[in-house]
């Protein structure tokens, strides 16, 4: 019989500490900080990259002029050594992203790039007296401008159409 009672204090024994652990566990996760919603991201200023882009560029630069303080500008970059491509990227009101990629580059491989597989659809829509195309079915969905002289324009991003229509709208060349 000793052997028995000896196995009963064991199970027991396992039993209270996977108890202890647990109770231990919750209060450490009931107590430490933790922070469930996403990652504030940092602004950017895109002034100095534009007017060197602008200088630079084979093509009329394009940025939007005149966006709600709500559009947070959070990435930038040009480079000159790949067909003049200029990228800006905004955070959307709402969360979504919106970037505008303009290059002097291939027609077809610039789109791909920046839609990331878009496909064009038979929609067009005027914004400024200018015709866009517009692109779904990929990562992003795209408003297309094919008529700019040396470059391709497109806005795409993980925003609805409505939010794309509205940087295509404010796109300034100067």
């Amino acid at each position: 019989m000793a052997g028995s009672n000896g196995k009963q204090k064991t199970a027991r024994d396992m039993i209270l500490s996977l108890a202890l652990i647990g109770i231990a566990a919750a209060v450490v996760y009931l107590f430490v900080p933790h922070d469930d919603h996403a990652p504030d991201i940092k602004r950017v200023d895109y002034r100095v990259e534009l007017l060197t882009a602008r200088r630079a560029a084979s093509y009329p630069v394009e940025a939007p002029a005149g966006l709600p303080d709500a559009w947070k500008a959070t990435s930038v970059r040009f480079q000159g050594e790949n067909s003049d491509r200029w990228h800006l990227g905004f955070q959307a009101p709402g969360g979504q992203y919106v970037q505008v990629e303009q290059s002097a580059g291939k027609r077809s491989d610039v789109i791909d790039q920046a839609s990331q597989g878009a496909s064009a659809t038979k929609r067009t829509q005027e914004i400024d007296g200018r015709t866009w195309t517009r692109y779904s079915g990929g990562r992003y969905d795209a408003l297309v401008l094919e008529d700019t002289p040396g470059s391709t324009t497109v806005v795409a991003g993980t925003a609805s159409f409505d939010q794309l229509t509205t940087v295509a709208a404010a796109l300034k060349s100067k």
